[in-house]
């Protein structure tokens, strides 16, 4: 790889096995990173797609550095030593992204109590935890990025809803989380800023299509493309927040790229692929 913007940094993503977690793994490896991929298991016999063996052999087969640590971060026993972990293969951390989260869907007026600690353990105590195991070093070194993946859920969608009432409704448990999680790091943010570590989030502002999506959302994006944006800059955005100096942004995709004037790359940042509005292509993911 050549030398880009992360070149010789350590970074730790979690949720790397897929989607867009993978997404910001190639990106940053193309740009000279040392990545380490988390997810809560590796591959069964025979199955690589999908994977974190998967999401590995593809970088280092494209000449980037990059290998995998196992947290279920469900359990915080799992979590607690993931960063001690994570920087036995290359080193200390320079960036951390926590990208790892856990969705379940039900109304709020009905929402189980099990699957709210669920996804308040992942989407909002892991990544507070994975944080203070790496502010330490950061400190000690003077420099550090800590990046967060948030969701639009956090705020309730506007009436009259896109699609239905139902659907604006599930997702607020899940939301609720995210809404959480941003409060949490835009504090932290402005009181670690002054020593040299930059703390944000990040968010789509449409839905980021992949394969695993489409199964879900394939009908919505088929019936209106413009609510769907390429994954490619959810990893451009990521890239521009662990690398500049921006201080508690609960940033959107399009919006911070388009802030700043930055192009949207491949994820092996060969090619531009456009501006921050670049389409998606729907048809070659729903099919």
């Amino acid at each position: 790889m050549n030398g880009g913007a992360v070149t010789g940094k350590t970074v730790l993503i979690t949720g790397a096995s897929r989607g867009i977690g993978r997404a910001i793994a190639r990106r940053l490896a193309a740009e000279g990173a040392r990545v380490v991929l988390s997810a809560s298991r590796m591959g069964k016999h025979g199955e690589l797609e999908g994977t974190l063996e998967q999401a590995v052999a593809d970088i280092e087969a494209s000449g980037g550095v990059a290998a995998a640590v196992t947290a279920d971060l469900v359990s915080d026993e799992e979590r607690g030593d993931l960063v001690a972990r994570a920087e036995q293969c290359f080193g200390p951390l320079d960036i951390l992204i926590n990208n790892a989260a856990m969705g379940r869907w039900g109304l709020p007026s009905a929402a189980p109590l099990k699957d709210r600690r669920k996804m308040i353990e992942v989407n909002l105590h892991a990544p507070v935890d994975l944080a203070q195991q790496v502010i330490p070093g950061m400190r000690e070194r003077g420099a550090g990025w800590i990046l967060s993946i948030s969701s639009e859920t956090a705020r309730h969608f506007e009436v009259p809803y896109r699609d239905t009432p139902e659907a604006a409704h599930v997702i607020v448990p899940y939301g609720a989380t995210k809404a959480a999680l941003n409060r949490y790091m835009q504090g932290l943010a402005h009181e670690l800023a002054p020593e040299g570590i930059f703390v944000n989030t990040l968010a789509p502002v449409a839905i980021v299509l992949t394969q695993e999506t489409a199964r879900f959302v394939g009908h919505i994006a088929k019936a209106n493309p413009d609510m769907v944006e390429p994954i490619e800059t959810m990893a451009e955005a990521a890239l521009e927040l662990v690398t500049e100096r921006h201080v508690g942004q609960a940033a959107y995709s399009r919006r911070i790229l388009h802030s700043v004037g930055r192009s949207v790359r491949s994820l092996d940042g060969k090619d531009v692929l456009g501006d921050a509005l670049i389409p998606a292509d729907v048809d070659l993911v729903v099919g």
